[in-house]
Parts: structure tokens; sequence; C-alpha cells
């Protein structure tokens, strides 16, 4: 854990487990948090602007950008990371699908675009492909796997209408 700064600890569930923080400065990131203290590396640092995904997480389920959000500011409530999506042998669905529809080049995105599309899939799972396409916008690809993402969301919708849900 990082060096005592006299604050009271942070108390959060991250992954279904419970974790008290003590010692995080106050502008620690929940990224930073996450990375550094908790040892995940499911959320990747990208920008550092919340504008490319590669850091998306969800908190109390909803997709949202970790290196924007201050570790403070989560207090209390549920982080999911990629490692908590699911696991091997027992992947989300969204991960499977991923790993069918071959989904990922060089993968720095690949936890962005599936925490993104899992979200939405959770809230929608009858989603268009324009919807998909929408919500997947400001998650960043710099290897052009566009056409296998969309594809594997696709696979990962029918899989959750189907009964395949976590």
């Amino acid at each position: 854990m990082t060096a005592s700064c006299g604050a009271e600890p942070l108390h959060l569930l991250v992954n279904g487990q419970a974790q008290s923080i003590e010692g995080l400065p106050r502008e620690a990131t929940l990224l930073h948090l996450l990375r550094n203290d908790l040892g995940l590396n499911g959320p990747k640092y990208g920008c550092g602007l919340g504008q490319c995904g590669a850091c998306t997480v969800h908190v109390d389920g909803v997709a949202a950008r970790s290196c924007v959000i201050p570790a403070h500011g989560v207090a209390g409530r549920a982080v999911t990371t990629l490692e908590g999506l699911g696991s091997r042998g027992a992947w989300h669905p969204v991960q499977a699908a991923f790993e069918d529809a071959q989904a990922a080049q060089c993968g720095y995105c690949l936890n962005g675009m599936v925490m993104q599309a899992a979200a939405l899939l959770a809230r929608d799972p009858h989603a268009s492909e324009a919807r998909i396409r929408g919500e997947l916008s400001g998650n960043l690809c710099r290897c052009g796997t566009h056409i296998e993402i969309l594809d594997a969301v696709q696979r990962a919708a029918l899989r959750m209408r189907i009964g395949q849900a976590p």
C-alpha cells in the first residue's frame, strides 16, 4: 500500500472483495489504486484524459473511465475490473465472444471494449448494431479490429439473449 497520508482509510468493494486502503493520496485516481495498490492489470493507462477507454471499469455496474475518477470518489461503491467480470473457464459472455471472434490484435484496447460492451449488454441485450457502434465509439482501437469487435459484441448479445448470461 501507499505511504500513509493521515487520511481515513478508503473502503470499497473491488471484484466482489471488500478492500480497505490506507494512506492513499487524495489526488490518486481509481486507475492508480487498481493497478498500483491492488495489482489489477485489466484497466490500462491510455490517455489519462478519459478519452480512449483503455481504463474502463464498472462502478456500480456502470462503465466509467478510471483514469479520471478520484479513488476517494468511489468510497463505499462496487468496482468491477476485467479480472472480476469473468475468469478462464467461466468467461463472461462478452469475454467468450471476443475470444471466439478473435477480436484482439495488440490487446491494449481490449479491456475498455469488453467492459463497455458488457455494461451495454447488461442494460440492453437486444442492442442494435447502431447502438453497439455508438456505445463503443469512444473506445479507441489503433490496430483496426473494429469489424471483429463489432462481431464479438453481437455474438455476446445473442448469447445473453438465449440465456448464457453470467
